[in-house]
């Protein structure tokens, strides 16, 4: 046997536990809104001390978290000393958007079915606290690496972008490793990924009766002139393209609408939420003026109404740093091995805290267990789930990476 083949066994020796620990993960709910997630992070402590893994806790402060719209955020790091070389860190995020409607299984249930496992956050990510978490003990237990380190960290702020999770922990000078692996799918190593402008907007015109409209300012009405314009400006998007693979044209959708007061009464306030994505190529600073830009022109075509405009997230594109190479070639030749087809490294019009490392300098790569998009996986929708098979060759392929990126320069 070769040393890639003796981590393989330990993973398949150990897979039924690795499943059982993602299973007791899946169990524990992380909705966010309204991200009370420190409960999890102890359950995720607990289950890493029958390991003999020690994870640090690292709570947020309360009243940061509150100022956030939150409820509790604790994050986890587990350092595994080795010797002196490379730094590695696994990062995965346990908060996830909240279950929604149309779920045959248990969201919080863990349940398999047909060589899948379901429940929400099954796939993203906290299938990836399994991966990485067993990628790191078949090191330790077959390879036994004597130079360099690996830090695993478990945080819980991607859905609302990352400032108090990989960023907290940034700042606070908590880590700062050579390398970075963070959750993915395990058909394709991201190197790139789109980044994202959200915005809140407020349009005030004046209620009135509705049997006498003229008497107020129909808010509704301006919204639908800015909302026109914005939807226009959304088609010339796709005029513009990216030169990174998997990443197309900018978009922007508006998720989210309300106002009015009654079904007979003039609306006097009316607000949405957009969601504008940027390509790799762009700058985010100019892509928000321009979308200031064409809300206050169009809400100046109707008289008497005015508009206020929050930002609610900006988060930067990721793009390739020099030094993921190492990253890059280890993931792509184990990951051939084992699934059989090349894996192609590429960008995602997702966006990620994954940027909050690139822009500390720290290389990285998206890379864990799942399946080829994230349409498959059911992320953010009905019966989210992760094949196990994924799972369990997407350890491997992180194990065998982690073996080669710890040898002895």
């Amino acid at each position: 046997m070769t040393d890639y083949d003796r981590l393989d066994a330990w993973v398949d020796a150990h897979f039924d536990e690795e499943v059982r620990f993602l299973q007791s993960l899946v169990r524990v709910p992380t909705d966010t809104p309204p991200g009370n997630n420190a409960p999890h992070a102890a359950r995720t402590a607990e289950l890493l001390q029958d390991f003999g893994f020690d994870a640090e806790a690292h709570p947020v402060p309360a009243d940061a978290v509150q100022d956030y719209g939150l409820e509790s955020i604790t994050n986890l790091i587990v350092r595994r000393e080795y010797g002196p070389g490379r730094r590695i860190a696994l990062n995965a995020h346990g908060d996830v958007v909240p279950p929604g409607d149309g779920w045959q299984h248990d969201p919080y249930g863990g349940e398999i079915e047909d060589g899948s496992l379901y429940g929400r956050a099954s796939a993203v990510s906290k299938s990836d606290f399994a991966s990485f978490t067993f990628a790191v003990r078949a090191l330790e237990a077959v390879a036994k690496p004597s130079h360099g380190a690996v830090e695993l960290h478990f945080t819980y702020d991607e859905e609302f972008g990352g400032l108090l999770g990989p960023g907290w922990l940034l700042a606070q000078g908590l880590t700062k490793p050579d390398l970075l692996i963070a959750a993915g799918f395990s058909y394709e190593v991201v190197t790139a990924h789109n980044g994202c402008l959200q915005m809140e907007v407020t349009v005030h015109g004046k209620m009135a009766h509705a049997a006498i409209p003229a008497s107020g300012v129909d808010a509704l009405q301006g919204a639908v002139k800015i909302l026109n314009a914005l939807y226009a400006q959304n088609a010339r998007y796709q005029q513009v393209t990216s030169d990174v693979p998997g990443i197309t044209h900018p978009y922007l959708n508006v998720g989210r609408i309300e106002g009015g007061t009654n079904t007979n009464v003039v609306p006097g306030k009316v607000s949405f939420k957009l969601d504008r994505r940027m390509i790799p190529e762009e700058n985010a600073a100019e892509v928000e003026a321009d979308i200031r830009r064409i809300i206050q022109e169009a809400a100046a075509s109707y008289p008497g109404i005015t508009v206020e405009i929050k930002r609610l997230l900006l988060a930067s594109s990721m793009r390739p740093l020099p030094g993921n190479e190492p990253l890059v070639s280890a993931i792509q030749k184990h990951g051939e091995a084992l699934f059989g087809e090349p894996i192609p490294a590429m960008g995602t019009p997702l966006y990620t805290d994954v940027r909050l490392y690139a822009e500390a300098g720290i290389p990285g790569v998206i890379y864990g267990a799942g399946p080829r998009t994230v349409l498959e996986s059911h992320a953010k929708r009905n019966d989210e789930r992760v094949v196990l098979e994924d799972l369990r060759r997407a350890t491997k392929v992180i194990a065998r990476t982690l073996s080669d990126l710890l040898k002895p320069a």
